[in-house]
């Protein structure tokens, strides 16, 4: 009897877990099944790319998957119950349910609109294709001259400023940040960030809270009002809401707690990876929702299913960063270096060589997901005992 192990979420961490699987494990044990809502993968680290224009090179899982083993099964996940071992998928044939021996939730995040008012109603999000897209069209709507605002000075909202601003020179860009500029990089890069804003001319509002959002404006702490015919929110991220309804033990924010093996403190059988878990790194930090937390993430998930499932060793690889990659524009960009727990350090790489850099990077994680079982050895394994409909250990079918 195969062991039937389900992915949940074909991001970057979802992606690279299945087939970083297959590659582990005997297609005769296991039977993996990826579940996704669309049929293409989505570069989540580009969406402000695609929101001013640029089209991504499609990726379709029929193509990456093809041969590997793992079944896809295009259908938008509605409930998880960890008590049954089920999942409650909706796809076009309707509704159904699907068991798991093993589950490795992959949900990722979407914007956070911290409760400001209007914000869902009025502001524009990156986090998704739909959402850059349905971004992409208003702006391509603007007249020149017209302001946009984009809220939130972390790693997401620079990159999606600089790049309008650089797309779209002809409009009033601005940022509105709650600290100050770059604040988290070293002086090197803060340096270089202001050059680059300034070269831009994107208006900075420093120490600024926007606390209400309407369609032409953004209003501030203090009752500051700024002119927005187009707000972009990215003030951070919020985990899919579907852990925080199991039996799973969640944080405040519905991350999934899980140990070292990125597996489930509260239910063995339920892996969690990538923005949805609540996975600590050097110094006992918590590790950033980022792609960088998530594909480390990932690789050790699946590693550990396959070792608890073969008799093999636990993996027992630090979860650590060694840079933060920021894009600003195509021309552009900061490689802030940083300790393992994500502190800035002195060196920084700027200009140029930092844009094409990050592009690297970006191609290389891709390229990660659209290669799940390449550049690494094959070393599928038997599975030497399952956990049985009843919860017991039985042999493995031959």
């Amino acid at each position: 009897m195969q062991h039937r192990i389900i992915v949940l979420g074909a991001g970057y961490t979802g992606a690279i877990a299945a087939g970083r699987l297959a590659k582990r494990l005997r297609r005769e044990d296991i039977a993996i099944t990826l579940v996704n809502a669309e049929p293409d993968f989505v570069e989540r680290v580009r969406m402000h790319q695609l929101a001013v224009g640029q089209n991504l090179k499609p990726r379709p899982f029929s193509e990456m998957f093809a041969g590997t083993g793992v079944e896809l099964k295009l259908a938008k996940v509605t409930g998880v119950d960890v008590g049954r071992k089920t999942v409650a998928v909706i796809d076009a044939n309707g509704a159904e349910e699907l068991e798991y021996d093993s589950l490795v939730y992959a949900l990722g995040s979407g914007w956070n609109t911290q409760g400001v008012p209007g914000t869902a109603e009025h502001a524009h999000e990156i986090t998704s294709r739909p959402g850059a897209l349905r971004l992409r069209k208003r702006l391509a709507g603007l007249d020149a001259g017209q302001p946009v605002v984009v809220v939130g000075g972390g790693l997401t909202g620079l990159e999606a400023v600089t790049e309008i601003a650089e797309a779209r020179p002809d409009l009033d860009i601005a940022l509105a940040a709650r600290g100050e500029l770059g604040d988290w990089l070293a002086p090197k890069g803060r340096r270089h960030l202001r050059k680059v804003f300034d070269k831009l001319g994107i208006t900075v509002h420093e120490h600024t809270a926007v606390t209400g959002v309407e369609a032409d404006r953004v209003t501030t702490a203090d009752g500051t009002s700024v002119p927005a015919a187009v707000t972009v929110w990215t003030t951070g991220f919020a985990v899919h809401p579907i852990a925080k309804a199991t039996a799973l033990e969640v944080t405040g924010t519905g991350q999934i707690v899980v140990d070292g093996t990125m597996r489930s403190v509260s239910h063995p059988d339920v892996y969690a990876i990538g923005d949805a878990a609540m996975a600590m790194g050097p110094g006992d930090k918590p590790l950033r929702m980022s792609c960088a937390s998530g594909t480390p993430t990932a690789w050790q998930a699946a590693d550990a299913i396959a070792a608890r499932l073969t008799g093999g060793k636990l993996p027992n690889t630090p979860l650590r960063y060694f840079n933060q990659c920021i894009s600003l524009g195509r021309r552009e960009g900061v490689i802030q270096y940083v300790t393992a727990d994500d502190r800035a350090v002195g060196a920084a790489l700027t200009g140029r060589l930092a844009a094409v850099y990050k592009e690297l990077v970006c191609k290389g994680a891709a390229w990660g997901v659209a290669n799940p079982t390449l550049g690494m050895p094959t070393r599928r394994r038997r599975v030497v005992q399952e956990r049985a409909r009843t919860g017991s250990a039985v042999k493995a079918s031959a």
